[in-house]
């Protein structure tokens, strides 16, 4: 069964008893809008937490199965009048982008002829209206206006500057299309609002222009009786325009930042083939990558894009992986080796088998990143939307008490200058800046981040960032290249290649960094590796086993105090090798020390710089490594780090992290890219892994640097 796309996806499994589906939410404008359904969705029966994403209209809930269903969730959001559907879990990421492009044109292409035509109307009403304003020739602020109004004044027919009712009547005609059309979807959301007992950004604009229209219409209208009761006839037709056309205008900027927010996800999809070779008995054909499953052998030729994450079963080539890696550099891949998604093979065919298809493929966890970093909110997003639920009904209450203010303290006309003040608090206040503006920057940001390879996964991530006080570097794969070389041998009893040849044996089976540097160097001096009887893993320590009845140790010097090895003849040479920035192991055969290898793993050229920008900013920068203290120091000499804390077996880096936090008093952001970073990664205050690390640490942080 086909797995959903990450775009798409309808429910998935979130933790014992949770699943977590997305709904796609169609009618929110505004914060208000966002945080309404919200609220509804938080107070549904079953529902475990929920995310409304203005910009990207998606809810993401957690829910009980066995209380709700999506389809109830689906009929939360519609009672509060606001359209809600499920995705369809069988389309695919591209279909669905392609979808929401199509929309936000079709909004974007409304929006722009509903603005063209409110903002021509009320530029036409501006002119009309000047013979009916009433300028004071003493007002310092309107005197630069006065030669306006004067030439304005003389374009028109005496008879409708002598007889204004008939501008009134003009002005009326020009504003019906801006209140009746242009603006229409303000009235019909505040009304839809109004039946569903709630008030939002549509509900101040409603309500202040169509109390200024009204009261304008009457004015039009029943000139003659406002004229008889000494209230002056004053109109507001242009005022009505201009207002609708300025809202309209931040909803067509805001559906193009909309638009903007899915360019990086786009981006990411861009880069993967619509079409994989697939290899059979009767031979090869293209297929669509959809189709591509666990198992299928697939054909890749030179200049293509490897279509799914997978292994080398023959061939040979080179694959540039630099839109993971950042790295110019291509790898070479052989029979053995794996290949990752969306990756470009250069010069040699590839026969693949796929490992990995759809969602699970390194990209699409990529794109899924970026997903929820764009669907997450910042703790400052937070108390805007709370802010913006309630400031629309504190601001209606704001109004009705100017009227009544007004009504009872202003000069006559009282009730002319109680609507005017009453209208005006409704026009000028509007939540929305406050509530996109976060969002906004969110969006912005994760999408540039994403372009520059900084996956950010949510907007928390991003603000805490901001209060990092101490940055913990992890030394192997982040300071240096990860990439260690065999620099030193020290043979005490035998010879060299029988002191590599124990070693190797043991390290070929070992997944630390340090190993393939062993056996590389066992490899080009054409030692041959046996398969050792017995292997163990001493975490932070080293390993050991049996090699041809031989017990064999390779480690630091913790594990040389294990396996009852005297050191002592062999600690100045170690401290010598530590202290130049290698990392000494020691080898033990049958319980006596054989030699010493040393590995060094050369330092970033970028390293350097980094630390020193780090101090420039005036962080605290610490290493921290389970490697040896001298070994660690000498390298932390190199880049410039003055603070080292060496010899950390995993379980204590999450120690480390928590002391140096002290209690929360300090804002703490660790820098590591291997399995044993990843608890000390969930620790910090802020994770961030290294593109070039394995999965599990990626998963781990909230922020993932790929090149």
């Amino acid at each position: 069964m086909k797995s959903a796309s990450p775009l798409t996806r309808a429910a998935v499994s979130d933790g014992p008893g949770q699943l977590s589906c997305d709904i796609d939410v169609s009618g929110m404008t505004c914060a208000a809008c966002s945080a309404r359904v919200q609220r509804s969705l938080e107070h549904s029966p079953g529902v475990g937490s929920a995310n409304v994403n203005l910009m990207t209209n998606v809810a993401t809930v957690r829910y009980d199965p066995a209380v709700t269903t999506p389809g109830t969730l689906v009929d939360t959001i519609r009672e509060t009048g606001y359209g809600a559907e499920l995705p369809v879990p069988e389309r695919g990421a591209e279909e669905a982008l392609a979808d929401q492009d199509s929309a936000r044109r079709e909004e974007s292409q409304i929006l722009r002829r509903k603005f063209s035509l409110a903002a021509f109307v009320a530029v036409i009403s501006m002119v009309f209206g000047m013979p009916l304003a009433s300028f004071d020739a003493n007002d310092w602020l309107m005197r630069p206006m006065m030669p306006v109004v004067r030439a304005v004044t003389g374009i028109f027919p005496a008879s409708l500057v002598q007889h204004p009712s008939y501008l009134r009547w003009i002005l009326l005609a020009l504003s019906v299309p801006v209140v009746g059309w242009a603006g229409s979807q303000f009235y019909v959301r505040a009304w839809k609002g109004f039946r569903h007992h709630s008030a939002d950004m549509n509900t101040l604009i409603a309500i202040g222009t169509g109390a200024a229209f009204l009261f304008s219409l009457a004015m039009t209208v029943e000139a003659d009786w406002f004229l008889r009761h000494a209230i002056p006839v004053q109109v507001y037709f242009e005022a009505i325009s201009w207002i609708i056309a300025l809202v309209l205008l931040g909803n067509l900027l805001e559906a193009r930042a909309r638009g903007r927010t899915a360019d990086a996800v786009r981006g990411l999809i861009g880069l993967r083939p619509a079409t994989a070779r697939i290899v059979t008995p009767e031979g090869e054909h293209d297929i669509p990558l959809a189709d591509v499953e666990v198992g299928d052998e697939l054909r890749v030729r030179p200049g293509e894009r490897v279509p799914v994450d997978g292994e080398v079963l023959d061939g040979a080539s080179t694959v540039d992986e630099s839109m993971l890696t950042g790295e110019p550099m291509p790898v070479s891949k052989h029979a053995g080796d794996s290949v990752v998604g969306a990756t470009l093979n250069r010069n040699g065919a590839l026969r693949i088998r796929a490992t990995r298809v759809r969602g699970d493929t390194v990209l699409s966890r990529i794109i899924s990143l970026v997903q929820q970093a764009q669907g997450t909110r910042a703790p400052i997003q937070r108390l805007a939307d709370r802010v913006s639920a309630v400031f629309v009904p504190v601001v209606i209450s704001i109004s009705i008490l100017t009227f009544v203010l007004w009504i009872d303290f202003s000069p006559a006309p009282a009730a002319l200058h109680a609507l005017t003040a009453a209208v005006t608090v409704l026009i000028i206040a509007c939540p929305c800046a406050m509530g996109l503006a976060v969002p906004t920057a969110v969006m912005v940001a994760t999408g540039r981040g994403a372009e520059f390879g900084i996956l950010v996964k949510g907007g928390e991530a991003l603000e805490r960032a901001h209060d990092v006080q101490t940055v913990i570097l992890d030394k192997t794969g982040t300071v240096t290249e990860g990439a260690p070389t065999l620099t030193d041998l020290v043979a005490e009893q035998g010879s060299e290649e029988e002191l590599l040849a124990f070693a190797a044996a043991l390290e070929r089976l070992s997944e630390h960094p340090l190993a393939d540097a062993i056996v590389a160097a066992a490899t080009e001096r054409g030692i041959a590796l046996v398969e050792p009887d017995s292997f163990q893993i001493h975490k932070g320590k080293g390993i050991s086993g049996s090699v041809k009845g031989r017990g064999v140790a390779v480690g630091n010097a913790k594990l040389m105090q294990e396996v009852g090895a005297d050191l002592a003849s062999h600690s100045r040479r170690a401290d010598e090798l530590a202290q130049g920035g290698r990392t000494p192991l020691f080898v033990a055969v049958d319980g006596r020390v054989m030699g010493l290898l040393a590995v060094s793993d050369p330092i970033k050229p970028t390293s350097r710089q980094a630390v020193a920008e780090l101090y420039a900013l005036g962080l605290d920068v610490v290493m921290l490594t389970g490697d040896h203290l001298r070994t660690a120091e000498g390298v932390a000499r190199q880049v410039g780090i003055r603070r080292v804390l060496a010899e950390v077996l995993p379980e204590r880096k999450l120690e480390e992290v928590r002391r140096l936090q002290d209690g929360g008093a300090v804002v703490v952001a660790m820098v590591g890219d291997g399995l044993n970073d990843a608890p000390a990664l969930a620790q910090a205050d802020v994770g961030v892994a290294m593109g070039t690390g394995t999965d599990t640490a990626m998963e781990t942080a909230t922020i993932t640097l790929m090149n």
